[in-house]
């Protein structure tokens, strides 16, 4: 049987998963990674622990391997996923990064985006790369390292420099600096990539000032793009498998709805991981979000477009996080359901965690967390009921802003959001999505469905699968959360979050 390996390196971690070719997994390996926050709105993370860490969990899942008795050789392709707009800049010729990489919820990049916003940009931007001016992608952090790195513009100038996003960093090293590529779902969230044109748009990258040597090769997500170098199986300690491909890229939000069987118009699904982030296919057609989403780029299999409406919610999961880290509340994340479920509800406690500002459909980067409602009675375990509601509080709102698109476009609104993601397995908060949402929430058997799209997409490009029907006929549903609230009391909930949220915007 062929195994396809996995690669997802996240923002709070990286692992490597590996997985036969029904989508089982068989073995798996995770390292958390260290955040920096040198200033306030900052967010940092090194780039060289990123790929350290990601080559010693496939190390790891490999040899798990190996001890169940599995032939390495069986290995037929590498899919790699990533935490998108997250940006690294690396020399060439030794491979070395010129600063710590600037993840996706960095905010230093603010008093530019205002800048080409007060400019009158935005509808520019928008029809180039369905994004919004925002500081999240890529575009604005890659031009401060340019120019806030002591000789680095000068160095991209002379064609030393190379750029990426963390699926590009992590192609670069495990072909021992051979391939500078990137795929089309990852390069759509730069604000440098025209999503109609599938390329490097020269108008932005001028309004930048970034020169087009920096950039990488753009190709499908599902396509051969190298060989795992020998140098990286040595680094590993393990014997190197024939000509094994990178076959597969893809953000890792597309690569959950492709994980998902997301391939087609219609079908939703939203990740509960460091933040949430719900897609709802659209197909070939690039439809403009009236209600506060993006417009990007899906997994592609080949140079054939295909586009999904995306709305991002920066702190997701994360919120459980700061009431382990932040507020002690807990010791660990998994206790923070029953410390939930110790209390009948919130109490009447609203928690509006803008950690970062608020994403869509609200889009405030001046916006900061908020806890509100809070009386004598209120205790800790309220506090932690209300984080994770509002968890669901913002995904409920962005699936309603996907609704009104849909039915604007001509399609049906949403009959059915498919979860996947690290905080999908608490039963409580799938549950009140639910209940908010008014529809289905289905949770597959296989909620690691990231990894899995990565994999889908390199056993695709190797052959592995005939096509994606052949995909779709191996995606199975878990449990299914029906909603038990009154449309009334569902609506009368999302009021109180919304009277919250502008509560949380208040300046």
């Amino acid at each position: 049987m062929a195994l396809l390996l996995a690669l997802d390196q996240g923002t709070s971690s990286s692992r490597s998963i590996v997985f036969d070719e029904r989508g089982q997994i068989l073995a798996s390996a995770q390292q958390e990674i260290r955040q920096h926050y040198p200033q306030p709105g900052w967010v940092e993370h090194d780039p060289l622990e990123l790929w350290r860490t990601q080559r010693d969990t496939a190390a790891q899942a490999l040899r798990q391997l190996t001890e169940q008795g599995h032939d390495l050789s069986a290995l037929r392709g590498v899919g790699i996923t990533n935490q998108r707009e997250t940006t690294v800049l690396w020399r060439r010729d030794t491979g070395q990064p010129v600063a710590r990489a600037i993840v996706w919820q960095d905010r230093r990049t603010e008093p530019q985006c205002a800048k080409w916003r007060e400019q009158g940009l935005a509808d520019t931007i928008r029809q180039k790369t369905g994004l919004i001016i925002d500081p999240y992608f890529s575009g604005s952090k890659l031009q401060w390292l340019l120019d806030h790195v002591e000789g680095a513009r000068a160095a991209a100038e002379r064609g030393e420099l190379a750029f990426g996003t963390v699926d590009c960093w992590l192609l670069w090293n495990l072909t021992g600096g051979r391939v500078h590529a990137t795929d089309v779902s990852n390069a759509s969230r730069t604000m440098l990539f025209n999503i109609h044109t599938n390329d490097w748009d020269d108008e932005l990258l001028a309004l930048m000032n970034i020169p087009r040597s920096v950039l990488p090769q753009v190709h499908p997500s599902s396509h051969v793009y190298g060989e795992i170098d020998a140098q990286v199986w040595q680094d590993m300690g393990l014997s190197t498998p024939t000509s094994l491909p990178v076959g597969g890229i893809a953000g890792d939000q597309q690569a959950a709805l492709f994980g998902q069987a997301g391939f087609e118009a219609g079908l939703a699904k939203n990740t509960y991981g460091t933040g949430c982030f719900m897609l709802l296919h659209t197909g070939a057609a690039a439809h403009t979000s009236a209600n506060g989403l993006l417009t990007t780029s899906a997994a592609q299999i080949n140079t054939q477009p295909a586009y999904a409406l995306e709305g991002s919610v920066f702190i997701g999961g994360a919120v459980v996080q700061w009431l382990r880290d932040g507020l002690q509340a807990i010791k660990a994340a998994s206790e923070v359901q029953a410390l939930a479920e110790s209390v009948p509800d919130s109490g009447g406690v609203m928690f509006v965690p803008a950690f970062t500002g608020l994403g869509a459909p609200y889009w405030n980067s001046d916006a900061r967390g908020a806890i509100v409602g809070l009386t004598r009675g209120s205790t800790v375990a309220h506090i932690a009921r209300a984080a994770l509601e509002s968890i669901a509080f913002q995904s409920a709102a962005l699936l309603q802003a996907m609704s009104r698109d849909a039915v604007a476009a001509g399609a049906r609104p949403v009959s059915e959001l498919r979860v996947d993601g690290g905080a999908c397995v608490n039963n409580l908060l799938m549950q009140f999505q639910a209940d908010l949402l008014g529809i289905p929430v289905v949770r597959p058997k296989v909620v690691e469905t990231t990894a899995l799209g990565a994999a889908y997409l390199a056993g695709l490009a190797t052959g592995v699968y005939a096509n994606t029907q052949a995909i779709a006929s191996l995606w199975q549903a878990d449990q299914t959360f029906y909603p038990t609230l009154s449309p009334d009391r569902a609506q009368e909930r999302m009021a109180q979050w919304e009277h919250a949220v502008r509560q949380a915007s208040a300046r």
